[in-house]
């Protein structure tokens, strides 16, 4: 089955409101040029000035503006929306899941994947380590787009090919790898 797929890109803000309509603006360009499917970047919703404005944000399992804005956009534009990633929160109050949320045409979530691999790096001047703030998921997902089977991954999983082998049974047809870096490392 043919899928047209438009691949969003977008420079995110640490303010929700404004990225989400940024992101909408470009879901209804991509709906318009007849995409299919739309994905998004990781943390498309926020990139804040450090980690932790990810817990200012992060959304219950189900709940909140941001899962309520790619649930409506997949439903009034009849597509598929790889929501890129949003904080999900977890039972530890600082810590909250990297989450990829899928949504299907008529606006129900299709599957969620939580970024397994957590990047962290120290190079003696800079160091960064999501593990603070994140909690690392724990299994590989996938979900069939009108007879498509795609593949869930998040940016540092890409360096994890047992991941993508997971992925290979039975085989995706395509694999989404939302990502955002950070200035330090590129």
């Amino acid at each position: 089955a043919a899928l047209k797929i438009a691949a969003l890109q977008m420079v995110s803000t640490p303010d929700v409101d404004r990225n989400l309509e940024a992101a909408g603006q470009g879901i209804a360009d991509a709906a318009a040029a007849g995409a299919r499917l739309v994905a998004l970047p990781e943390y498309f919703c926020l990139l804040g000035r450090n980690d932790r404005d990810k817990l200012a944000v992060a959304e219950s399992d189900g709940d909140g503006p941001i899962q309520a804005f790619l649930a409506e956009a997949a439903r009034r534009h009849g597509l598929w929306i790889v929501g890129g990633t949003l904080p999900m929160r977890t039972e530890q109050v600082d810590q909250v899941r990297n989450s990829c949320c899928v949504y299907a045409p008529d606006g129900t979530r299709a599957a969620r994947y939580d970024k397994i691999h957590l990047f962290a790096f120290d190079n003696g001047r800079e160091r960064y380590d999501e593990g603070r703030t994140l909690q690392a998921g724990s299994v590989p997902r996938a979900f069939d787009a009108g007879g498509v089977r795609v593949g869930l991954t998040i940016c540092y999983d890409l360096r994890f090919p047992e991941l993508y082998r997971a992925l290979m049974t039975p085989p995706c047809d395509l694999i989404v790898v939302p990502s955002a870096f950070t200035y330090t490392t590129g």
